[in-house]
């Protein structure tokens, strides 16, 4: 892709965005686009950069730490990890990135809060709730998430802000809208149970059910194939 083509692709999803928070009479800085850069090379990194995007998304550790180093000279670069994230990969993800979306389990939040770093400021983390109970689907299920919530939010180098899921592929925009409904009610329950937590975040949407989550009240979402072209296959 040409840097023109991704200058053109990033406007055309701001446009997307702000026409659907239009849309669902939502205050234009009430959600943000997060790039999606996987199997994406640096370089179109560095020039969604150039172009005002700062948050960025990477699903493979690996990769994420090469463009990382690639591109350390960025200033205001926000790295979220968006992947599934073993045990043995939390050091890492602990020190190398600003968020994690990821965690759906008690031994990873365990993990990340010992390995993080002192000197950085707190972990950002988001719960991955399984909210279409699909066998393939990574993700706490619903009714363990606000036990796991309680569980984050006591350790002392995270900061629990909210939660993310991949629904299952729907038909139309109603029913795109239904698990999206689902995850804002359990984060509502999630405020409830932790008044003191600053669980802001809504980690939902895709290049293909964006105006359902915005619908629903999505403050991240996470545009790929939208922003940088169809994926290289790994």
């Amino acid at each position: 892709m040409t840097d023109i083509a991704l200058e053109e692709s990033l406007v055309q999803a701001r446009e997307r965005l702000m026409n659907a928070l239009e849309r669902a009479k939502r205050p234009f800085d009430s959600a943000a686009l997060l790039a999606v850069s996987k199997t994406k090379p640096a370089s179109m990194v560095r020039q969604a950069w150039q172009h005002g995007q700062r948050e960025f998304g990477e699903n493979y550790l690996q990769e994420a730490l090469e463009k990382q180093a690639e591109l350390a000279d960025l200033d205001g670069i926000v790295w979220h990890f968006i992947g599934p994230l073993q045990s043995n990969k939390t050091r890492a993800a602990a020190e190398n990135f600003a968020w994690v979306h990821s965690v759906d389990r008690l031994k990873i939040a365990t993990r990340l809060s010992e390995q993080r770093p002192a000197h950085l400021p707190p972990l950002n983390i988001c719960l991955q709730v399984n909210i279409s109970r699909e066998a393939s689907k990574s993700g706490v299920l619903p009714e363990e998430a606000v036990t796991l919530a309680k569980e984050v939010a006591a350790m002392p180098h995270l900061v629990l802000r909210g939660l993310m899921a991949i629904p299952a592929p729907a038909n139309n925009l109603e029913e795109q809208r239904t698990p999206f409904a689902a995850l804002r009610q359990l984060l509502a329950d999630l405020q409830a149970a932790l008044p003191d937590a600053p669980l802001d975040t809504l980690s939902m949407g895709m290049s293909d059910d964006l105006e359902a989550a915005v619908l629903e009240g999505a403050t991240l979402v996470r545009l790929g194939t939208a922003i940088f072209g169809a994926r290289t296959t790994r």
